[in-house]
């Protein structure tokens, strides 16, 4: 079974695409710019004295960082109530116990504006509260079918601004929320443009209490989507839609998503070390912030592929980090099986990633780019060195998770710039098993 790279239409009408589409929320990106929050609502029409919603976890609370995106909007003028109860890896029961705090506290009708200040489970349960509380009804409503009820969003709702504490997810500009579906073991995402957050702040000085094992795994994240964006399919190998609102978000590499992935990798995987053997230094942090910018800019405008497509059954029923869930995948998955789609792509890969790749075939440098690969997590100490060593994972979980992955993750698989069928997804799992002894 291979999968199809269209969008829904009839067979005469389908003809190549020759467009392509960039959105991204405002961004204020540098160290202090927290202190612009006010600022930046009010430039987003939010008035004086308005009522807002901040979504964080109790970490965030308990070390002082909320306290100071409070002081600052409280400062500005706004009236600010916090909800600090997300959940890693949020289910959607977790989203729905914020949409009925906001129903309870937010006048029937919500808040003036949102803020979703952590890491990428934080910043997707406020875009979707703000989405459902927008569009009325519930979470699975807009979950895609069979699964929820597929109903599309059509409104945005208030200002929403996202400030994300780690280096990796880049869900302060996707226009996707990621949630789990406990009773089925599977992870769903909501696709929407509606979803997508009017501004972003990035200030490095929220990553710095970040722990050297999550600064290294949410790396890994924003590594993996600055390769699977810069090694997707074309845009125009996508098939046109009649409808341009049937454009998927997922839309395929353009000539400024390359730039960004290609700036990406090596901000990435030039600071990567330092940032997690050595989390204070501000400049490292900073160059990790901007890389997993410019990684989300390309991968979730491009569109990440087939190690996300991959991770996300892992998670769902092993409950391990997203971030160290791609880091254990990408050397088999887009480094190794999709590597034969575009060697000479992968060879640039590899020459951003610091590779030696001088004077090998193209077959063998791009062997030589998963093994440098792997040579970056060994040194960062902190990464498991498979499946194995993530969730205890073998031989016999490699069928339920490759049939989970061809099943539920679609929307990915067919960005994917080789074709991949059930048996192939078994086969890059078992290798993915054991990465190095």
């Amino acid at each position: 079974m291979s999968y199809e790279r269209s969008v829904s239409a009839s067979e005469h009408e389908l003809e190549p695409e020759t467009v392509w589409h960039l959105q991204l929320p405002q961004l204020r990106v540098g160290r202090d710019s927290v202190e612009e929050l006010g600022y930046q609502l009010a430039d987003l029409g939010v008035e004086d004295g308005a009522r807002g919603l901040l979504v964080t976890d109790e970490t965030l609370a308990d070390i002082g960082h909320v306290d100071r995106v409070t002081d600052n909007l409280e400062d500005a003028g706004y009236d600010v109530t916090v909800w600090d109860d997300a959940e890693r890896e949020p289910s959607i029961e977790n989203v729905d116990s914020c949409i009925e705090f906001v129903r309870e506290t937010g006048d029937g009708e919500g808040y003036d504006f949102y803020v979703g200040f952590g890491g990428g489970s934080c910043i997707d349960v406020a875009k979707t509260t703000r989405a459902v509380i927008a569009n009325g009804g519930e979470v699975l409503d807009y979950v895609a079918e069979p699964t929820g009820g597929g109903e599309p969003l059509t409104e945005s709702g208030p200002p929403l601004v996202l400030m994300p504490t780690t280096a990796g997810t880049g869900a302060e500009i996707s226009p996707v929320a990621i949630l789990s579906v406990e009773e089925k073991d599977i992870k769903e995402g909501i696709s929407s443009n509606h979803i997508r957050a009017d501004a972003a702040v990035l200030d490095p000085a929220f990553t710095t209490t970040l722990p050297p094992e999550m600064t290294a795994k949410t790396a890994m994240d924003a590594l993996g989507h600055a390769i699977e964006g810069y090694t997707t399919h074309r845009y125009d190998d996508l098939l046109r839609p009649t409808d341009p609102s049937e454009r998927p978000v997922y839309a395929g590499r353009t000539g400024l998503t390359e730039m960004f992935s290609e700036r990406a990798i090596r901000l990435l995987s030039n600071n990567v070390r330092t940032a997690t053997h050595n989390g204070d230094d501000l400049d490292a942090r900073s160059a990790m912030l901007k890389g997993a910018l410019f990684g989300a800019i390309a991968g979730l405008t491009a569109g990440a592929s087939l190690c996300h497509a991959m991770a996300y059954p892992v998670g769902n029923r092993y409950h391990t980090y997203h971030g160290e869930t791609i880091a254990v995948l990408t050397p088999a998955s887009t480094l190794g099986y999709n590597a034969a789609s575009d060697p000479e792509r992968f060879v640039e890969v590899g020459r951003m990633l610091g590779a030696d790749v001088g004077g090998k075939s193209s077959r063998d440098a791009a062997d030589e780019v998963k093994r440098e690969y792997i040579r970056l997590q060994q040194d960062l100490n902190v990464i498991p060195s498979g499946l194995y060593d993530l969730a205890g994972i073998t031989e016999e979980d490699v069928d339920w998770l490759a049939t989970q992955t061809v099943e539920t993750q679609q929307r990915l698989l067919r960005c994917n710039p080789r074709p991949v069928t059930k048996e192939d997804v078994v086969d890059i799992f078992r290798d993915a098993l054991y990465n190095w002894e």
